[in-house]
């Protein structure tokens, strides 16, 4: 079935730039009785393209809002990341591990970041994030509305080893949803490989209060690169069924987490999952 990219009858499919709502790649089944597909699809309702790339390529507008000078136009489904949090808390390094972003990285004067395109693989096939990474400007008294408008997804990430960039998540938070409302949000708490942690599992309860996904990551191994991609790949196309096909190229990893200290960690967060919210979040700190 060929699609028009001009089709008004492509539902749900929303560019997010005045209307911040999360992509829906979705396409409206329109199939005719001597499709091939058609027995299948006796029902209208919304099927999966898997593929979308070949489809959908015109949401990758090099010339749309949130194009760079010299961004390069690419034919598969592009979307603008936003990584906020205070600073130190690792996100320069986490993009940098995906060495592909990490080459072809481009500098944005005017606003003050460095934007690393991460490609990923998956079965419905490839998807890139444009990540805005801050570039430090945090420390000097917070980000201006240009780094967030016309982000589609985010991710706030504090450092598990220092318990007052957990306690200001909330105020990230916050500014991501002030410019961009109705966007999927990966909270991620980084370091889990550094012993001395202060900010435990079970402290951790700002995503469940506000249904954010949480993963735990270390960007020093590696551990759990890829899931908050995942995540946002799952909720950007609206098919939880998506999955990587193949592993981004890493750069080696620095430290290392054994399989019994991964093993602890993924036992204190279905602990903590477990429990039930706190009235006060303070209780921990």
């Amino acid at each position: 079935m060929m699609i028009d990219e001009n089709d008004t009858k492509l539902i749900g499919v929303s560019r997010g730039f005045k209307a911040p709502k999360p992509y829906n790649l979705y396409l409206y089944s329109r199939l005719s009785s001597n499709s091939p597909t058609a027995a299948t699809s006796n029902k209208k309702n919304f099927q999966w393209n898997c593929n979308f790339p070949k489809f959908l390529k015109f949401l990758s507008d090099p010339n749309g809002p949130q194009a760079l000078p010299n961004q390069q136009p690419v034919d598969y489904p592009s979307f603008k990341l936003v990584l906020v949090g205070d600073g130190g808390t690792g996100k320069t390094t986490f993009v940098k591990r995906h060495l592909t972003g990490e080459f072809e990285r481009r500098y944005e004067p005017t606003i003050g970041v460095e934007v690393h395109p991460l490609d990923f693989h998956t079965n419905c096939g490839k998807i890139r994030f444009n990540c805005w990474d801050t570039a430090g400007q945090e420390r000097f008294g917070g980000l201006r509305d240009g780094y967030y408008v016309n982000g589609q997804c985010a991710i706030i990430m504090f450092d598990v080893t220092a318990r007052l960039t957990y306690k200001n998540v909330p105020t990230w938070h916050k500014d991501v949803f002030r410019v961009c409302q109705n966007i999927p949000i990966v909270l991620c708490g980084n370091k889990v490989d550094v012993k001395s942690r202060q900010v435990k599992a079970k402290m951790v309860t700002f995503h469940r209060k506000k249904n954010l996904q949480y993963y735990e990551i270390s960007a020093k191994s590696n551990y759990n690169f890829e899931k908050p991609f995942l995540y946002l790949a799952k909720k950007l196309a609206g098919d939880m069924n998506i999955y990587f096909v193949e592993s981004p190229a890493l750069a080696p990893p620095e430290v290392s987490i054994d399989l019994e200290a991964q093993k602890l960690l993924e036992a204190e967060m279905a602990a903590a999952a477990a429990q039930p919210l706190p009235d006060d979040d303070e209780k921990f700190m």
